[in-house]
């Protein structure tokens, strides 16, 4: 699965913050039907990122403060921690037993090919 339940609350949750009005974690929780805490754990990582904005206190919430238009679904996903790799070995970071012991692998050059369409794709939505 490429957009995980995080991301796609994540994008719940700034759906309701499109009017650019402050808003409780509370309501935005229950309008969207995101359970509060988990609500609250997201706008955290969307503020992180400079998606939002938080304001303390007890009329405090959170308020949009970037333009959505210029923010992929890539740099959503960035923002909540996710990548898009089709298999681990898509991972930078992986090391690959079959690399070490036969080189490259077609199947790696296939989906790595796959990949690059998928990222320019979550880039442009």
């Amino acid at each position: 699965m490429v957009i995980t339940r995080e991301t796609d609350y994540a994008l719940r949750l700034l759906r309701v913050l499109l009017d650019g009005e402050l808003h409780a974690v509370r309501d935005i929780a229950e309008s969207e039907l995101v359970p509060q805490a988990f609500a609250y754990k997201i706008l955290i990582k969307l503020s992180k990122a400079g998606l939002v904005r938080s304001v303390r206190g007890t009329a405090g919430g959170f308020r949009l403060c970037a333009d959505l238009s210029q923010t992929s679904l890539y740099d959503l996903m960035q923002a909540m921690g996710e990548r898009s790799d089709l298999n681990a070995c898509m991972d930078p970071e992986y090391t690959c037993p079959w690399r070490a012991t036969h080189g490259m692998c077609a199947l790696h050059c296939r989906l790595s090919a796959i990949q690059q369409k998928l990222d320019a794709e979550l880039r442009a939505q």
